[in-house]
């Protein structure tokens, strides 16, 4: 009997476990299996983490040429470098925009558009549309910026600089220097070269020109009469064709000796330097302009060369068609050749 009681104590703790295990185990799944959700842990993810990167950007005047100088009221674009979305993989660019506030004011957000441009010699692919800076706007060095975000919302900012310069140029001194051997005579490799207060952007004096040497014709002029150094004669520096003058302005060369001829100035009178044969050659340096003489020949022969016999000093008279990097056109005030009066070439 006691044997049967123990059998039947065991069969029921059996069963209660069983049943137990029968409430804990559903129960249990159920806990690991439910779905709780914890709106802080969410976890989003873009598949573009690189912000575009920006090569360059710069601000250059619309008339085109050197960047990185603009005047007061003067018309500009902002160019940029802004190279294809490299994100892996890349979302694509979305925008690229300015902050110019700093030169015109209100303009944070100026939208750039892409393209190919040139400016000062270097391609962009993204431009602004034209701005005009402030009516009144201090000279010295403005601050600027690109913003380059690409459709997954990375961005990256590029900063830069651009001098405001609103002094006109002017002509401070012109001088000659002897190459040919015979001084106070015109010859071959003599040069003249022109001082302007700052620099001069190359392509107002040149259409497409860097300031590199290019070739160009010097022409004197003789403006005596019937042979008499009744007036000084003239200098002035053609293009390379010698179908039209450079806008450098003129040169009085401070005597009539330079050049003769029976015509006389009123009629013609002029000898060429670099219109045949080796010709002359234009460089820019900094604020000077140097032009360097060619082969020397004359219109026809009433008209020759002579040599200076006494000293005297240059006058030059610039052309008011020259601007320097900024936009601000030149002065045409004249400018004596500087030190003691001397025989030119």
């Amino acid at each position: 009997m006691a044997s049967a009681s123990r059998t039947a104590k065991g069969a029921a703790v059996l069963v209660a476990v069983g049943v137990i295990a029968l409430v804990a185990i559903p129960a249990a799944l159920g806990a690991f299996g439910a779905r709780a959700q914890n709106e802080g842990d969410i976890v989003t993810a873009a598949a573009d983490f690189t912000a575009p990167a920006i090569g360059a950007a710069a601000i250059g005047k619309a008339g085109g040429g050197v960047t990185g100088f603009i005047k007061q009221g003067g018309t500009y674009y902002v160019y940029a470098n802004v190279a294809a979305d490299t994100g892996n993989p890349a979302s694509g660019l979305a925008t690229v925009k300015a902050d110019v506030e700093s030169v015109t004011a209100g303009q944070t957000s100026v939208p750039l558009v892409f393209g190919t441009y040139t400016a000062g010699g270097v391609s962009y692919t993204y431009r602004s549309a034209a701005l005009t800076a402030a009516a009144v706007l201090g000279e010295g060095t403005k601050g600027f910026t690109v913003t380059a975000t690409d459709k997954a919302g990375n961005s990256r900012t590029l900063p830069g600089n651009v001098t405001v310069d609103d002094t006109v140029p002017r002509a401070t001194d012109v001088q000659t220097a002897n190459g040919g051997g015979t001084a106070g005579r015109a010859e071959e490799k003599d040069s003249i070269t022109f001082t302007f207060s700052e620099p001069i952007e190359p392509e107002s004096i040149l259409a497409g020109w860097n300031g590199s040497a290019t070739n160009v014709v010097v022409r004197m002029i003789d403006n005596g009469l019937l042979g008499l150094p009744t007036g000084d004669d003239e200098l002035v520096v053609d293009n390379a064709a010698n179908s039209g003058v450079l806008p450098l302005g003129t040169v009085d060369m401070g005597g009539g000796e330079y050049v003769t001829s029976l015509l006389g100035g009123a009629l013609g009178g002029s000898i060429y330097f670099g219109a045949t044969g080796t010709p002359s050659s234009m460089t820019m340096t900094g604020n000077t302009v140097t032009v360097t003489l060619g082969f020397y020949s004359a219109e026809s022969i009433l008209v020759g060369r002579a040599t200076a016999g006494a000293a005297g000093t240059m006058v030059w008279t610039p052309a008011a068609t020259p601007y320097d990097r900024a936009g601000n056109v030149m002065s045409t005030a004249p400018a004596s050749e500087s030190g003691a009066a001397d025989k030119d070439f």
